[in-house]
């Protein structure tokens, strides 16, 4: 269950203040139940499972790349790139045991018979959507740089 005020006073104050605003209510407000960190989880484990598949098909491109080209500029630049795919690797693994810690703390809950967590069990989990976000935005951003490299010596 959800409370969130009338958005329409919140678009009347400044925009920066406005946001804390509506964060201090919710956090004072909302009702948070395991159901719904749980889904939130399932969703990310999705995303995560995608980006693990998504790098194996981008490591056959740098393989086939690295076959094609003796170029000493080309294979530093293939080298940064499995870099990159590593340490991608390494952050979906930190990721998803950051879930899995979150997930125990949720069934230790459960066991208890509490459905609801606790605020800074919450402000933890929104600050990881807030990590789940970045990470996002920092894997799209390697993929797009990829890919106009694959498109220039592809």
């Amino acid at each position: 269950m959800l409370k969130i005020p009338n958005t329409k006073y919140l678009k009347n104050k400044k925009k920066h203040s406005s946001k804390i605003y509506l964060k201090q209510l919710i956090m004072e407000r909302e009702v948070i139940f395991n159901s719904d960190l749980h889904f939130e989880h399932k969703q990310w484990r999705r995303e995560l499972l995608f980006w693990e598949d998504e790098l194996k098909s981008l490591r056959n491109r740098l393989d086939e790349l690295a076959i094609r080209w003796t170029d000493k500029e080309v294979l530093a630049q293939l080298e940064h790139y499995q870099n990159q795919f590593i340490i991608q690797e390494n952050a979906i693994n930190e990721l998803d045991n950051h879930i899995n810690l979150h997930e125990t703390n949720i069934a230790e809950h459960t066991k208890k018979g509490e459905d609801v967590l606790n605020q800074q069990l919450v402000k933890d989990h929104i600050e990881f959507r807030n990590h789940m976000d970045t990470q996002r935005n920092l894997y799209s951003d390697l993929k797009k740089e990829f890919f106009r490299f694959l498109s220039e010596y592809m």
